[in-house]
């Protein structure tokens, strides 16, 4: 059985991640999707937030696809996984250079698991989280990047948040 892992912070998970995701379980015989904690991101939400967003919205994806959380070294979490794959989605050419650079290092740590590329759909290319969660912040509308449930995520999150803050 052939195993792949797709990792990421999925915060919040995008219709690129979809994307990725959809392409990806067609060419394993299992995915697992790896919902890491990286602090490092400064996550809009929790980990058991992601977990459940990506849950949900996978609900309705054919194949064998998993989601599990992890806070552990990539090749760590594929071994664990019993992977052979890991499978990156790359947007644009800096992703392609800091992509390449994470293979790279990722073979030195296991040669034995292999790094697939997929191209995001052009019409997805320039969709990041990052940006996605700066246009909801400023009251831009995200409906064309996310799924219509992760949008709404997103708005009561930051609803939560500005009431907060009062």
């Amino acid at each position: 059985m052939r195993i792949g892992v797709y990792p990421g912070t999925f915060d919040p998970l995008t219709l690129g991640h979809l994307d990725i995701i959809r392409r990806g379980a067609q060419i394993v015989d299992r995915l697992i999707v790896g919902v890491t904690t990286n602090p490092s991101k400064s996550p809009m939400f929790a980990v058991h937030e992601r977990l459940a967003m990506v849950r949900r919205e996978l609900a309705a994806i054919d194949g064998d696809i998993g989601v599990v959380e992890f806070d552990s070294l990539l090749m760590d979490f594929a071994e664990r996984e019993g992977a052979s794959i890991i499978i990156r989605g790359l947007r644009a050419v800096a992703d392609f250079e800091y992509e390449y650079q994470m293979a790279g290092m990722n073979q030195q740590l296991n040669d034995s698991i292999e790094t697939v590329f997929l191209m995001a759909d052009v019409s997805l290319q320039p969709i990041a989280s990052r940006l996605v969660k700066e246009i909801a912040r400023y009251g831009g509308k995200i409906d064309k990047f996310v799924p219509p449930a992760v949008a709404v995520d997103v708005a009561r999150h930051l609803g939560a948040q500005l009431t907060a803050a009062k």
